[in-house]
């Protein structure tokens, strides 16, 4: 039995692109308001992960930066 090829990974960020392309045009009100609550949502989802590196990252830099003063 033959193992079918896996799929190539899709470069970073080529979602959003694909998104940002897409004619506004032929959605309707329902949809664009729904469009925009996913969008929110993936925004708030985005602004935590950046939070969570970032309280991370300062935490490194205090850990090395003990020894330094």
């Amino acid at each position: 039995m033959l193992d079918e090829p896996a799929e190539p990974r899709r470069a970073r960020g080529v979602a959003l692109i694909e998104v940002s392309r897409e004619d506004l045009e032929i959605f309707g009100v329902e949809e664009l308001e729904s469009r925009i609550e996913r969008l929110e949502a993936e925004i708030a989802r985005t602004r935590s992960q950046l939070d969570r590196k970032k309280a991370g990252r300062a935490a490194a830099d205090a850990l090395f930066s003990l020894g330094k003063d």
